[in-house]
């Protein structure tokens, strides 16, 4: 099939089954692959539906070295980044110092300009950080991918639409809690096609830090989630741990899923779901591909080495 951009290809990502990590033979665990969008994770749908709308409204014009500035720790800004090259725009980003060597990389690649923030500060201290840049410079164009409703909105029109497409008689659908957008949209999506669909999000237990993933309980709580009335969509939330989230990492590579740490963490929860329901059909969200995530000897070195090192680096 003959495409124009790139830029086509975002979506459309395919299902697989890995009901062979199911701790209940009568559930079915199906993941869907993000890593196969073009930027490498499922951020590119957030990040094409933000620039397209700043396009309809007149916010951004094609092709005009306009500025655009977001905070990112990893696959938001990969995928911005990328779309400002292929559309014209010069790109800034806002990044955690103890980010990993390829998040850095990958961003120079597509041509960002990167913004030190301090590594103690983490993802949230990058986010205020761009506010306050924003706020500073209003001429440039600053999506905040927290608080911007076309983040949902991508995955309404898109990811959740795709998985009823594919899997029709789907019951449970778990992901991860970060900026709320893939929760959102792709779960409310299916909850009016079928309100007996469960919605189950993910999140590190306060105080630790899980690659992608946020506690909602910990003081911030993304607008996306609060005007989408989050609490009321949600079924249930599970807590995953960073060392959890590390061993489900190796146990997709073993049915041949090169996942990123994320993706273990959300898969750890999908399990967890089938050992606590009799029996359905479970859609997960494998985020982006491995790749990314080399430097982490999360596949090849001890694993208590790999859960320090997760603690002081940020993969995602």
């Amino acid at each position: 099939m003959l495409y124009d951009s790139v830029l086509d290809l975002i979506g459309n990502t395919p299902i697989v089954d890995v009901s062979a990590l199911s701790p209940n033979p009568r559930v079915r665990i199906l993941a869907k692959l993000e890593g196969q969008n073009p930027g490498g994770s499922v951020k590119d749908r957030a990040a094409k539906f933000m620039v397209e709308q700043a396009e309809k409204d007149g916010t951004l014009v094609p092709g005009s070295n306009q500025v655009i500035l977001e905070s990112s720790s990893g696959n938001t800004g990969i995928a911005l980044a990328m779309i400002a090259r292929i559309r014209g725009y010069h790109f800034k980003v806002v990044l955690p110092e103890n980010v990993s060597l390829e998040r850095r990389q990958l961003l120079e690649v597509w041509g960002a300009e990167i913004l030190p923030s301090p590594a103690s500060e983490g993802s949230n201290g990058a986010m205020r950080r761009a506010q306050a840049m924003a706020a500073e410079h209003p001429e440039w164009w600053f999506p905040f991918q927290y608080g911007n409703e076309a983040n949902p909105r991508g995955h309404y029109e898109s990811t959740g639409p795709e998985i009823w497409r594919d899997v029709p008689e789907i019951t449970h659908f778990v992901a991860g809690l970060g900026t709320a957008g893939t929760l959102m949209g792709a779960g409310r999506f299916l909850k009016e096609r079928n309100p007996d669909v469960q919605v189950w999000a993910i999140e590190p237990p306060a105080g630790e830090m899980v690659d992608g993933l946020k506690n909602i309980d910990e003081g911030f709580v993304p607008p996306v989630f609060i005007d989408n009335d989050g609490y009321e969509l949600l079924d249930r939330r599970l807590i995953v741990r960073p060392r959890e989230s590390i061993e489900w990492t190796r146990k997709l590579i073993e049915l041949g899923v090169f996942a990123g740490i994320s993706s273990g963490a959300i898969m750890a929860a999908a399990a967890k779901c089938a050992g606590m329901i009799d029996d359905g059909v479970i859609v997960t969200i494998v985020c982006d591909g491995g790749w990314k995530y080399l430097s982490t000897g999360v596949w090849t070195d001890d694993l208590d080495v790999v859960e320090a090192r997760a603690k002081a680096t940020i993969y995602f």
